[in-house]
């Protein structure tokens, strides 16, 4: 009988597209896929996904085990998909309806853990205990990894950080602008790509993409330059706030953001003056795997059947 170990495949679901992965034992990719997201549609959602692994397999030539990234997380108390942005999920014993059709256990994490267990096992954060990973983009949101394992936690909320309020709001912040949540002065509502746009309109009148207001700042522009402090000196008290919590190890930054070199020279000096130490020195660092953290995360939740 073979021992060879299990492929890990991983799977990530997005608002268009669910993205899949295969990886051998050390990190390697074997094969890779992607399918439309069937938005709106639950039994096609568990076709689509149960689809992918089959051929995921067949590319790779074996049976692997499955990890699963979502905007969500499966509530605790019931089974039950809550707080997905995938909205037909909402309500659903989606994990236990996807174990019936692929006949094998499913491991269900939030999208942002996925990014900080990807990053933890073999990314910009391998070799640290405890890695906090944040997601810079339409959204914002983190992850948490100790010992290269997702940290959930009871409620499986850890990690829901851009839903707390801009931490240290100068008068000229408050209330905030307003969040889908329905509350006002979210950090998502500060910190995402279309906050940054918001912002730069609220303060010139001129309606700027994210890009274009880098663009400009690149140029020299001196309100674009202005844009970007604001934004990332509340990136810094937002980070802060949680570095006062976890001290992590290692910062990882994802998302679209995330990718703006002028992001990092500086912000941990930005960041020390919210922190109670006497000295900051936590690395704030780029996601190595950008967009395909998430699914390798996915695939690594089974990592311990391979160690």
């Amino acid at each position: 009988m073979s021992t060879r170990p299990p492929l890990l495949i991983g799977l990530d679901v997005g608002g268009t597209k669910i993205a899949g992965i295969a990886l051998g034992p050390d990190g390697r990719v074997l094969a890779e896929r992607r399918a439309p997201t069937p938005r709106g549609d639950y039994e096609g959602s568990l076709r689509a996904m149960t689809d992918l692994v089959a051929a995921l397999e067949a590319a790779a030539g074996g049976t692997g085990t499955v990890g699963l990234g979502i905007p969500g997380a499966v509530s605790p108390a019931t089974g039950l998909i809550k707080n997905a942005n995938s909205t037909w999920l909402i309500g659903r014993p989606f994990k236990s309806d996807l174990e019936q059709r692929l006949g094998r256990p499913v491991r269900i994490e939030n999208d942002a853990n996925c990014l900080a267990v990807s990053e933890a096992v073999d990314g910009a954060g391998a070799g640290a205990s405890l890695v906090w990973a944040v997601i810079l983009g339409t959204g914002v949101g983190s992850g948490i990894a100790v010992e290269a394992r997702a940290l959930s936690g009871r409620n499986r909320i850890a990690g829901e950080w851009g839903h707390n309020p801009l931490p240290a709001p100068r008068e000229d912040e408050h209330p905030g602008p307003p969040c889908y949540c329905g509350r006002r002065g979210c950090i998502e509502a500060w910190l995402s790509g279309p906050a940054l746009t918001a912002d730069h309109a609220r303060v010139t009148g001129e309606t700027l993409s994210g890009e274009a207001i880098v663009a400009a700042m690149r140029a020299g522009d001196a309100v674009a330059r202005a844009t970007f402090a604001r934004w990332r000196e509340r990136l810094a008290r937002s980070l802060a706030s949680v570095i006062n919590i976890l001290d992590p190890d290692v910062i990882v930054l994802g998302g679209g953001l995330s990718t703006i070199d002028e992001v990092y020279p500086g912000l941990i000096e930005e960041a020390a003056p919210h922190v109670i130490s006497d000295v900051v020195t936590t690395p704030i660092v780029k996601s190595r795997y950008g967009d395909a953290s998430g699914v390798r995360g996915a695939a690594w939740l089974w990592k311990d059947a391979t160690d």
